[in-house]
């Protein structure tokens, strides 16, 4: 006679389930965003080397450039204004390429994505992070030029502080946007003169953009850099506000806010 099956044989193993996934979040969050900028600026802290980039090189360019044209007071008014809002561009450009591929080769991006953190989310953390160390480079190089170095300015020294923050904004969105097409800190080294030296050239540092060839002005028309250089000799040569200064600084907010969008856009997780 046979024994009947014991509970224990008749019951089913319970079917294994998959651990939960983190649904990709859409809508940037300002808790995480924030997150994301006080890990970054945490480890800023720990690098001296990289703040002293940022900071104290606009600074000390804006003090060699006063007394190399020592001799013509006149020259240091015409150009260091514009050289204000460009120095920290191009620090802001170099520094951000390199510490947002580190962390991508580093596998930190890697891990970053995988947990319920956005891609817009890191962007805006790591621009909310350098927008802060591009205030205070602002307010230095500023201070330094307008009051130290007397740099003769007819309007007020805080546009020029709003024309110089913003060009540090858009060299912390171009360096977001080319480190996803570099795959090492040499190539990214390499973008400078691919992105920020033809701008250079063709925004009116030189030569008046008006007296350039056609086709080069046409092309310095649609960069960046041309107005951030217009908005400051509007600064240079105006007392109060003008249309074309409110036009040059919405075009420059407005390009650095696209790259920006770019830059998530383009993010990926691994440099291949």
């Amino acid at each position: 006679m046979t024994r009947p099956p014991t509970p224990a044989a008749t019951t089913t193993a319970a079917p294994r389930t998959s651990p939960p996934t983190h649904p990709a979040p859409r809508a940037i969050n300002l808790a995480r965003t924030t997150a994301t900028a006080t890990r970054v600026l945490r480890q800023l802290r720990h690098d001296p080397r990289t703040i002293a980039l940022m900071i104290l090189i606009p600074c000390l360019m804006l003090l060699l450039l006063r007394y190399v044209f020592d001799g013509s007071p006149r020259t240091f008014d015409s150009i260091g204004a514009s050289l204000l809002g460009i120095f920290p561009l191009i620090t802001m450009f170099l520094v951000t390429s390199i510490a947002t591929l580190r962390e991508r080769t580093s596998g930190t991006l890697e891990r970053l994505l995988a947990m319920p953190l956005g891609k817009g989310d890191l962007i805006a953390g790591y621009a909310l992070a350098f927008g802060a160390v591009a205030v205070v480079q602002s307010v230095l190089a500023t201070g330094l030029a307008v009051w130290a170095l007397g740099l003769d300015v007819t309007g007020s020294a805080w546009l020029l502080l709003l024309v110089a923050l913003l060009d540090a904004l858009l060299g912390t969105a171009l360096g977001l946007f080319v480190s996803a097409f570099a795959s090492s800190e040499f190539q990214a080294v390499q973008f400078m003169p691919a992105v920020i030296f033809p701008q250079l050239l063709l925004c009116g540092l030189f030569t008046p953009r008006s007296e350039m060839h056609p086709v080069l002005e046409g092309i310095s028309n649609v960069l960046p850099m041309s107005y951030a250089v217009d908005g400051m000799n509007e600064v240079l040569k105006h007392t109060d506000v003008t249309t074309a200064f409110v036009r040059d600084v919405l075009i420059v907010a407005a390009c650095a806010l696209f790259v920006l969008t770019l830059g998530a856009a383009t993010l990926r997780r691994r440099t291949a």
